[in-house]
């Protein structure tokens, strides 16, 4: 079984959106391991706030079937106000990690280069996989938010009822 991390963002009517993409994946993947919402700012454009969180599974996928699982749960919720690159979401899930793997073809990117950049993935991966070794870096998740620049962050914790998602 690999073990799969995935970050997820909204900014498109977040609480249903988060709510509906987390029964599609329990739906999907099963039992999920999930972080703490947080609301931060638009980040490269200007639009509304998003809710990020990472959640992570089990599953005996292959990663590419993985990859476009998330995508098929993602265009299930695609609207019409949503970017096709940087912009709002009504759902957004990125595969960030696949076990140890290090993949850098054919459009995946594992493990995803937003993890050691911005806040609103590093933290919540960090709250679901302390204790895992980024594969390229071998330092800890919960290590590498220890040495974040957390001072230029904008992460507020959202109380957000996650249980009637599935």
């Amino acid at each position: 079984m690999a073990r799969v991390y995935v970050g997820i963002g909204s900014n498109i009517e977040p609480e249903r959106h988060i709510r509906s993409g987390l029964a599609a994946l329990r739906r999907r993947f099963g039992l999920l391991a999930v972080s703490t919402v947080y609301a931060n700012p638009a980040v490269g454009f200007i639009g509304a706030d998003f809710l990020n969180l990472a959640a992570g599974f089990e599953t005996d996928l292959p990663v590419r079937a993985v990859a476009a699982a998330l995508q098929t749960i993602e265009r299930t919720y695609r609207h019409r106000g949503d970017s096709p690159n940087l912009g709002s979401r009504a759902l957004d899930l990125d595969l960030l990690l696949y076990d140890d793997l290090v993949l850098r073809e054919d459009g995946l990117r594992i493990p995803r280069a937003e993890i050691l950049y911005h806040a609103f993935v590093l933290k919540p991966l960090a709250e679901v996989a302390g204790d895992r070794h980024h594969p390229l870096l071998g330092l800890t998740f919960a290590e590498l938010w220890a040495t974040f620049d957390q001072a230029r962050t904008t992460l507020t914790p959202v109380v957000l009822e996650l249980e009637s998602a599935g």
